[in-house]
């Protein structure tokens, strides 16, 4: 009856109306009605912005930890610990920053959002500020502090921030993702400035961090008062981990990219950290060395950007696979830097290339069959990949060793970024016979 009503309108009024089963199939299940995103507005661009100040200074922060590794090497922890040891603050760091992502994204898709974010908050600004106390030569207090403490508040926090941008954006999701990630490139361009500045001037290492902390505070505080999911979450007793594990681990293309991830992130983080003390071991100038992190993260805010408006037209697979490829040839390349000028060439281009593997987490939802899983899928992938950013800068530094024999971290950060941009080749080979498109 309801049919035969809607098919006399439509002939009435000469428009044509959907039929609700069809629509509802469309959607993805019959009975379940079409979510509509706002793709943009007043209340969806602040919570671009709050997501945008959250990557500032949480993940942008450790992007600037480049700064700490070089005073940490040439004086704060000097003749006590190798550098591969003192890496190990910094990769447990990024370790933990990713590999959390399988319980904050199991939270996140679950409703506990604001738990997620405020506490990871309240413990990154809590941790800085006992960075700030500790005493010259006490690694294990750095390591507690800041590679453990700081690791697991920005875990934390991450994904669920991250996932919040899907509640208001699909069509545009991958452009409003790179527009927020540029916070965490903009925020490891100005943090090394500022905290150079305070380290090597009159302020000092201890003051510094305080200094640096209590911006923190106030940039966080504001971030999560403008974050505000907008779509129900799933039930706390719909699926479990376990069981997305064992759905997700079926998907070949998702299995590549997962194994992808881990090689690229294995090799990425060696110049981002290492830059700084490479550039002085050349032999130039200390107060050049210093802008080389804020040069690079700059580009790199350009390369979260650029690359993620031109994947909403030509698909997130077809833009990150040659910038990765690019990414490993620039880490051979940076054995030919001796001068100045090589070394802000090397900063801007490695920079932007390396600024759109931020593509992960888009690429990461495309291979998601709804959007409800997209934060378990992440929170999944970022717990396999987080070994390759926890290996792979303390391999380095090992093999760099006291005498700075550069070729051998060199060579195994490029190899370890050129597989994985052959598995993500491989991912996006299989997805596109999965999905019939070339356009992923």
């Amino acid at each position: 009856m309801v049919s035969h009503d809607l098919e006399s309108e439509s002939e009435k009024t000469g428009v044509r109306t959907p039929d609700p089963e069809k629509r509802a199939k469309e959607c993805g299940s019959v009975g379940q009605p079409e979510v509509d995103f706002p793709e943009g507005g007043w209340r969806a661009w602040l919570v671009v912005l709050g997501v945008w100040l959250g990557q500032f200074s949480t993940f942008g922060y450790t992007n600037a930890y480049g700064v700490y590794n070089d005073f940490y090497v040439r004086d704060y922890l000097k003749d006590r610990y190798t550098s591969s040891q003192i890496s190990w603050i910094g990769s447990t760091q990024l370790f933990l920053t990713l590999s959390l992502g399988l319980v904050s994204g199991r939270g996140f898709d679950t409703g506990y959002f604001y738990h997620l974010v405020f506490g990871g908050y309240v413990l990154m600004i809590f941790c800085m500020f006992m960075v700030s106390i500790t005493q010259p030569g006490q690694y294990y207090q750095l390591f507690l502090s800041q590679g453990l403490g700081v690791g697991i508040a920005v875990g934390i926090s991450y994904v669920p921030s991250y996932g919040l941008l899907a509640h208001y954006f699909k069509r545009r999701r991958a452009t409003a993702m790179g527009i927020a990630a540029s916070g965490s490139a903009i925020g490891g361009a100005v943090h090394p400035i500022m905290l150079n500045q305070l380290f090597h001037g009159r302020v000092g290492f201890h003051a510094g961090v305080r200094a640096s902390a209590g911006l923190l505070a106030g940039l966080l505080t504001i971030s999560f008062l403008l974050l505000r999911p907008r779509l129900p979450f799933t039930s706390r007793k719909q699926g479990s981990t376990l069981i997305n594990l064992r759905t997700f681990l079926r998907d070949p293309p998702y299995v590549f990219m997962v194994i992808g991830t881990a090689l690229v992130l294995s090799g990425l983080y060696f110049p981002i950290f290492f830059l700084q003390l490479h550039t002085i071991t050349n032999g130039l100038d200390s107060n050049f060395a210093f802008y080389t992190l804020v040069m690079l993260n700059g580009a790199s805010a350009l390369g979260r950007i650029l690359p993620n408006m031109l994947a909403t037209r030509i698909g997130v697979f077809n833009v990150i696979v040659p910038c990765v490829a690019a990414s490993a040839i620039l880490v051979y390349c940076s054995l030919a830097i001796k001068d100045v000028a090589g070394t802000i060439i090397f900063a801007l281009l490695y920079g932007f290339f390396s600024g759109a593997c931020n593509l992960l987490p888009p690429m990461i939802g495309s291979l998601a069959e709804k959007d409800t899983e997209i934060g378990a899928r992440m929170g999944i992938c970022f717990t396999f990949t987080g070994f390759g950013g926890l290996v792979g800068t303390p391999i380095a530094g090992a093999l760099l060793s006291t005498s700075f024999i550069w070729w051998r971290p060199v060579l195994f950060a490029g190899l370890c970024v050129t597989f994985g941009a052959l598995c993500f080749t491989m991912s996006r080979f299989l997805a596109s016979r999965q999905k019939g498109t070339q356009w992923l």
